[in-house]
């Protein structure tokens, strides 16, 4: 197979892509930020409990 035709088929199954619209990547990206801040405070908030807890064990 030539590189060329790969890049004809490469081309032709991009065309087959349901691409989201402006919004939806928008909206998509603003739930993984909210998400991503909601696990780093869940992190953060037993981080800080496991450590207040060690250091009156220790």
């Amino acid at each position: 197979m030539k590189i060329s035709e790969f890049f004809k088929g490469i081309k032709g199954e991009l065309k087959h892509v349901n691409w989201p619209t402006r919004n939806e990547a928008l909206l998509f990206t603003a739930i993984v930020i909210v998400i991503a801040f909601a696990i780093a405070y869940y992190l953060g908030f037993f981080d800080f409990i496991f450590s207040l807890a060690l250091e009156r064990i220790v």
